[in-house]
């Protein structure tokens, strides 16, 4: 089995959103042209709110003072905060993987997202996947409602990867009342918190990076790519 060099990068202090991108869109050109290898970028953002390609106005009902992004990816709104962990995926889709085929973006989300659900697996946390719906969701024991646990938003560039995933580990929910989350009024969010797992976000990382070679294969190394 081959295995592919992937750049994992983390960073411990919150990173701007403006800050993200332009790192994200250097590293995605160094991808394209074989210069670095492909990048995993673990970090969290301060408070803010970020609009995907198909975001409505009208479903930012309240800032809250948070900054707000309007953003390439796909997706509606959504919030960003300490406590949630952001993962940016720079993936060159050019390439065949065992996990999808190369320029199969359909697989590859796929691939994302059952690396998302076994993770949350070994915390006794049982995520689903939706044919009408972006994300992964959990049933509330007490209502018996779906809420979105993990979002997901990608944007391609040249068949290279990056925007990524956000899932939440013990966030500020009541954050999501200044949007509609995803365009979905009918449904709740939820954490790792409040599910009633306690956790820091490095105990998630060491699990995130155990499952990954479940999906893929990949030769990992920590690198400090970005401030």
């Amino acid at each position: 089995m081959a295995f592919h060099p992937l750049f994992i990068q983390k960073s411990k202090k919150l990173v701007s959103y403006p800050n993200a991108i332009q790192h994200m869109e250097r590293y995605v050109q160094d991808i394209y042209n074989e210069k670095q290898p492909e990048c995993l970028w673990f970090l969290e953002h301060p408070p803010l709110y970020t609009a995907g390609t198909s975001a409505k106005d009208y479903d930012l009902i309240n800032t809250q003072n948070y900054p707000t992004f309007y953003t390439n990816r796909g997706g509606q709104w959504t919030y960003h905060g300490p406590g949630q962990r952001i993962i940016y995926i720079m993936m060159d889709l050019r390439k065949d993987h065992q996990a999808f085929p190369s320029r199969d973006i359909h697989a590859f989300v796929n691939a994302i997202e059952d690396w998302v659900i076994l993770t949350l697996r070994q915390f006794n946390i049982y995520a689903e996947k939706r044919k009408d719906r972006i994300g992964l969701w959990v049933i509330n024991p007490i209502t018996k409602k779906e809420e979105k646990i993990a979002a997901l938003g990608i944007k391609l560039t040249r068949w290279i990867s990056w925007h990524g995933i956000a899932l939440n580990i013990s966030p500020n929910l009541n954050d999501y009342t200044g949007i509609v989350p995803c365009g979905l009024a009918e449904f709740g969010v939820t954490s790792m918190e409040k599910l009633g797992v306690k956790c820091s976000m490095d105990e998630v990382d060491q699990v995130l990076l155990e499952q990954w070679n479940h999906i893929f294969p990949y030769s990992l190394q920590e690198k400090n790519l970005f401030t």
